[in-house]
């Protein structure tokens, strides 16, 4: 793992990081593909967003945009961790004055069983239930303990991923994915106005229905539709789609309205990388 912590090579942050303390912050994390990272800049414009909603001071992209080509120039392939803290302060929740961020970059090796799951993947139903925060839904802020306690639900390393609902049963999302479902020809994901992260890859599935011709719907979506479902698709920056072949004991067919995404998705990660590279 190749780590820069504001804008030099480092291995440590101050243990009065809010980052540390209480998770005061936000990250994203996107593939080296060929030396490229893919859609950097949508990771950057989300960042932004994210920092605004949560009133942390606005990224210094020029500088960032160096620090990662710096740190991605030796390596061809690999994640790329971007995370933003509100810097170091003292002990209490009061925000420091003034707010000095911290900014991490972490590149670390590139899981090998990514493209192996490329082909359809076995998810189960979690039992670990979302709560409800409107404040906070959407961003990809740094307090993951819902995900990680849904995580521990399983251990079969056959199953790639768990579907959480929130509080009140509608689907919300994997543990590190969106999902979507598609159903006599419509596209379905679910509402995030009230819980789940808008991940940079669901974002481009709205983008690719434009390009495509169809819409893709935000709904309340219940745990009828998603195993009435005639395809179920999993996204997110790492995997970009895993078609989803079985949910616990129900089968489903890797359709081609995913196949047709997929496509998509791979014609648009190679204009990235030249644009990137170019």
């Amino acid at each position: 793992m190749i780590t820069w912590v504001n804008g030099v090579p480092a291995k440590t942050i101050d243990l009065r990081d809010r980052g540390f303390q209480y998770g005061d912050g936000i990250f994203t994390t996107l593939p080296l593909k060929e030396g490229a990272p893919l859609f950097v800049e949508r990771h950057l414009a989300r960042l932004l967003r994210d920092a605004e909603r949560l009133h942390l001071p606005p990224l210094d992209l020029d500088r960032l945009r160096l620090d990662i080509r710096a740190i991605t120039a030796s390596e061809t392939s690999g994640i790329l961790k971007i995370q933003m803290t509100r810097g170091v302060g003292g002990r209490g929740y009061a925000s420091p004055d003034p707010v000095e961020p911290t900014v991490v970059l972490q590149l670390h090796s590139e899981p090998r069983h990514i493209e192996a799951r490329a082909m359809g993947v076995r998810v189960t139903l979690l039992r670990t239930p979302l709560g409800l925060n409107p404040r906070l839904a959407g961003i990809k802020h740094m307090n993951r303990l819902e995900q990680i306690i849904g995580r521990a639900e399983w251990r079969d390393e056959a199953i790639a991923e768990g579907l959480m609902l929130d509080l009140e049963g509608f689907l919300i999302e994997g543990t590190r994915t969106n999902v979507f479902l598609v159903k006599n020809g419509v596209v379905f994901t679910p509402l995030l106005d009230r819980s789940g992260i808008a991940g940079v890859m669901r974002s481009l599935m709205f983008e690719a229905s434009d390009t495509l011709g169809f819409r893709v719907r935000e709904s309340r979506l219940t745990l009828p539709d998603l195993m009435a479902a005639d395809e179920v698709f999993l996204t997110n920056s790492v995997i970009g789609i895993w078609p989803v072949n079985a949910i616990d004991a129900l089968t489903l067919a890797v359709g081609p309205f995913t196949m047709r995404m997929m496509a998509w998705l791979n014609t648009a990660i190679k204009s990235d990388q030249a644009s990137f590279i170019g």
